[in-house]
């Protein structure tokens, strides 16, 4: 058994598309019209066989309070592995990327929390 697929809850899912890709470097996988959405799926440039982040809609009433309530203790929908903490940092922030949290040396790993403008915080992890 694997992953195959996992999802983040996006406001807009073109503003979402722009931010993941643009911004963190995520390339489209599937991008199909579903009446007013789409099925959206992103994958690493470094995997791109491998496992599928879905941008999905979060209009359904239960996902408003789900984002809110993890915003609010700021934990993190999803977290990205990346090679270098402190660089994609520095990169990030050079973009006008918001971070909740600036790189933070945790002793086994390296971490930072993003806002990825669609309502949700995202970290930055790699492990040393």
């Amino acid at each position: 058994m694997r992953i195959h697929l996992t999802s983040v809850f996006v406001d807009d899912q073109e503003k979402g598309l722009r931010f993941y890709t643009d911004v963190l470097g995520f390339r489209t996988k599937h991008d199909v019209p579903m009446g007013e959405d789409r099925w959206l799926t992103l994958v690493s440039p470094e995997d791109p066989d491998g496992t599928e982040l879905l941008l999905e809609p979060s209009r359904h009433p239960v996902v408003k309070a789900y984002k809110e309530g993890l915003a609010a203790e700021g934990i993190p929908a999803v977290s990205f592995a990346v090679d270098d903490v402190p660089a994609e940092f520095e990169r990030l922030r050079g973009l006008g990327v918001r971070f909740a949290q600036e790189a933070l040396d945790m002793g086994p790993a390296v971490t930072a929390i993003l806002d990825d403008t669609c309502g949700n915080l995202i970290q930055i992890v790699h492990t040393k």
